[in-house]
């Protein structure tokens, strides 16, 4: 088991030694990327499932049913 010693507080908003979210920044653009804890009543595909994010602009992706990617415009 790999741990993450980070030695500057909260670099990319990660505040334990495992880290279960992240988030990017590319110029406009934000990634962030957490485990996915809602339950979901419908049947998702196994692999990846692309949907509409609650706010306007935001794209979600569900990877292996397991992963959380949501794409956004960079709060100013």
């Amino acid at each position: 088991m790999t741990h993450f010693d980070l030695t500057s507080g909260a670099r990319f908003s990660l505040e334990s030694r495992t880290p279960s979210s992240f988030s990017l920044r590319f110029g406009r653009r934000e990634v962030f990327v957490c485990r996915d804890t809602y339950v979901r009543r419908y049947r998702v595909n196994p692999i990846i499932e692309c949907s509409a994010g609650f706010e306007p602009g935001h794209l979600e992706v569900l990877l292996l049913r397991r992963w959380l990617m949501v794409l956004s415009k960079a709060r100013a």
